[in-house]
């Protein structure tokens, strides 16, 4: 399945191509928007990950254009946390909208939605919602809870938590995740990674008797019921 990125920051581009390359999708990447829209328009893709502030033509005058002939579906995002701006792209035709920063995973976890929602499929009622043994994220609401207990968590360590998730089983190093949640290269001399984890073990493990999260010696994290 193909999807179109239109990103001008080669950062984020980069780092979405890579992410969604590894979840199965073939993707093109547009770093303007003028040729985004020609893209846009004459390739067929099955989803559209646009920014709002692009160089040529921004990301509202991209979807206007755009929505003149297809219906494409289309995720909206931007940098800004203005509900205006937000309300502007829903009304210019965006199908969802995400603020930068966001969780990797929430982003992956919407493009399916959108998808199961192009193919004529009704999307589960928690289709924004990941879970593991007693733990759940609520992408949507950006909760987490354990046994039912809210877990009160800082934006960096639910994107983490969420990444985790939405990976679970699998064993991620520390550059992969400061790839996913701090969009940088990883310093080897650092601990930032390991702070973080350990922060979020406390607060998402300690207070229970099952451990959720485990360090894989010489590998990265991994989350998994065990």
């Amino acid at each position: 399945m193909k999807l179109l990125i239109v990103e001008d920051e080669a950062k984020i581009a980069g780092y979405l191509r890579k992410g969604l390359a590894e979840e199965g999708y073939v993707i093109d990447v547009a770093t303007n928007g003028i040729d985004g829209l020609h893209m846009a328009l004459h390739e067929s893709y099955a989803l559209i990950v646009l920014d709002t502030m692009l160089p040529g033509i921004d990301g509202f005058g991209l979807l206007a254009a755009l929505r003149q002939s297809k219906q494409t579906p289309v995720i909206m995002l931007t940098a800004r946390h203005r509900i205006e701006d937000r309300v502007r792209g829903l009304k210019a035709g965006a199908d969802d909208y995400l603020v930068k920063p966001f969780a990797f995973s929430e982003l992956v976890a919407r493009i399916e939605v959108l998808l199961r929602r192009a193919a004529g499929t009704a999307p589960a009622p928690d289709a924004l919602v990941l879970a593991l043994a007693d733990l759940q994220v609520d992408l949507g609401r950006r909760r987490a809870t354990r046994a039912g207990q809210r877990i009160d968590l800082s934006a960096k360590e639910f994107q983490l938590l969420s990444l985790l998730l939405r990976r679970k089983g699998e064993v991620l190093s520390r550059t992969e995740i400061a790839e996913q949640v701090w969009d940088v290269n990883f310093d080897h001399g650092t601990n930032v990674i390991d702070v973080a984890v350990r922060r979020l073990r406390s607060k998402l493990d300690q207070p229970f008797e099952h451990p959720l999260l485990h360090t894989v010696r010489g590998m990265g994290y991994v989350l998994e019921e065990r």
